[in-house]
């Protein structure tokens, strides 16, 4: 699993990109964990990219 801080840096946005994705429904599908980090699937992000290349 990623965190927050390896897909910034995978995809080279801000943080405030980040979460502005997941607030309109345009980023990939996270896990929380009880914690309250959060942790992206590498599958789960490699699936999210793959849908933004065939929207290209």
């Amino acid at each position: 699993m990623l965190t927050v801080s390896q897909v910034l840096a995978l995809l080279g946005v801000p943080q405030s990109t980040f979460y502005r994705w997941r607030q309109v429904g345009k980023g990939p599908r996270v896990i929380k964990l009880p914690n309250g980090a959060v942790r992206i699937r590498r599958s789960e992000f490699d699936r999210w990219l793959s849908e933004l290349e065939e929207c290209a």
